[in-house]
């Protein structure tokens, strides 16, 4: 045994012994996340919220509530499995859901796992958001939605929400993985909706031929290939082909703009999360009109398109 390692267990001996309050671990967690320099950004993006996430949880605490417990003493056993925890998120680099196997998203939650990315898309808050200030100016009629598509679904998150916000919607989800569909299904038995969402297993639109829908949510592999190099070790334990979007991040996302035509109702919209590739996309379809949702994380994240603009685009292509 190494002397480096003697002397690792050691400090985590004496942390056991020494820290006795949730605080004392969260200075802790805190103090080593930062000295370890992690990657955020799987529902937190600092050291303290991530902290406060393993530490309720490794805790049997609720995820929203931390005053009521900070100066809790805590019995050895419990400080020895939050110590672990906090050890674990270091060594292995894993997002902290993927550790915990459970992720929350607009109040929630999901299981987690390496079958699909972590539950994260700001498609969910603009839901709730963006998109009820944008249909304000752009009305459809008051039963709009009444069909929901989630492209790329993975683990459900995203159909599970708008299924929990368009309660008269029928929803479907598709995925080309199996893998994230099982995840999916076992988040759709997890809040009771086997009745009302739909999986399906394809290539984007191809298991759903014929098939229209009012809203079509996607969160593509939209991450060009430059920004997939340069992706932390967090994000590289996520399915790479849920990310990698190609040269320019747009590979998917242009097979989806041509056939997307096809699947939406005259008063459909399209909702696209593009993260960071706001230039790229700008420039890949520079005739194609569209709408900008901002959310918390940005102004230029998500775009939103309305059935007509990609007709439009469409006929132009074709005359092109």
């Amino acid at each position: 045994m190494s002397g480096r390692f003697e002397r690792r267990l050691a400090d985590r001996g004496a942390a056991e012994r020494e820290l006795r309050t949730l605080r004392d671990l969260l200075r802790y967690a805190v103090s080593r996340f930062e000295s370890a320099g992690l990657a955020y950004g799987h529902g937190t993006d600092n050291a303290w919220d991530e902290a406060v996430a393993l530490l309720l949880w490794a805790l049997h605490l609720p995820p929203e509530s931390l005053e009521p417990w900070l100066d809790a003493r805590l019995a050895r056993s419990e400080r020895r499995a939050a110590i672990e925890l906090v050890e674990l998120r270091i060594a292995s680099r894993a997002p902290a859901a993927y550790l915990t196997g459970v992720a929350w998203l607009r109040g929630l939650s999901f299981a987690c796992d390496e079958r699909a990315l972590v539950p994260r898309s700001p498609i969910a808050e603009a839901i709730d958001e963006a998109l009820p200030q944008w249909l304000e100016l752009h009305p459809r009629a008051p039963s709009w939605p009444d069909s929901i598509l989630d492209l790329c679904t993975g683990g459900g998150s995203l159909a599970i929400v708008a299924a929990d916000r368009f309660a008269h919607a029928r929803v479907v989800a598709s995925d080309l993985s199996a893998d994230a569909l099982a995840l999916a299904a076992e988040n759709r038995a997890r809040h009771g909706l086997e009745a009302r969402v739909e999986l399906v297993q394809g290539d984007l639109f191809a298991p759903l031929r014929g098939r229209r829908f009012d809203l079509v949510l996607c969160n593509p592999p939209y991450v060009n290939e430059a920004s997939m190099q340069a992706l932390p070790a967090e994000f590289r334990a996520e399915p790479q082909a849920a990310l990698a979007g190609g040269a320019d991040g747009m590979d998917l996302v242009r097979r989806l703009l041509a056939q997307a035509p096809a699947h939406l109702n005259r008063h459909g919209v399209l909702l696209l999360e593009i993260g960071h590739e706001a230039p790229h996309f700008e420039a890949a379809f520079p005739g194609l009109e569209f709408h900008y949702l901002p959310v918390a994380a940005g102004e230029r994240m998500l775009v939103l398109i309305e059935a007509a603009q990609l007709a439009a685009a469409r006929k132009r292509a074709r005359r092109a």
